[in-house]
């Protein structure tokens, strides 16, 4: 069951063959045109792991913020539990200010695409 050559779809390779050898040669020229390997920058990975760590935290942190004002608005929160709510909010707002500053990030940075909902900042 070969492909005709007008019925090819995307990137695709142009393979047709009803031979086995012909078609482990092809895989062979097709692997050799491949990078032995890739150069992966140790830093750029790391930094890359890190925007995505902090910019979690900070989806879930805007979430908490928002689910915590709610709750105050609310009125199901005594008074010592406000405070006790916006001293802890304000302590990892502040942790996240310090993370940004050490990795050299900024707000935009953190910024994530959530489809339908739209950007995180």
């Amino acid at each position: 069951m070969g492909h005709s050559e007008g019925s090819q779809s995307g990137s695709e390779p142009d393979i047709e063959t009803s031979d086995a050898s012909e078609f482990v040669g092809e895989l062979k020229r097709l692997t050799g045109a491949l990078p032995d390997r890739i150069n992966v920058d140790a830093q750029s990975v790391e930094h890359g792991l890190v925007k995505l760590v902090l910019s979690l935290i900070e989806f879930i942190r805007r979430l908490l913020e928002k689910q915590a004002i709610r709750r105050m608005e609310g009125g199901g929160l005594s008074p010592r539990e406000v405070e006790d709510l916006g001293l802890a909010l304000m302590a990892l707002e502040s942790k996240m200010q310090e993370l940004k500053s050490q990795f050299g990030l900024q707000d935009e940075d953190l910024n994530l695409d959530l489809g339908p909902i739209g950007r995180l900042l």
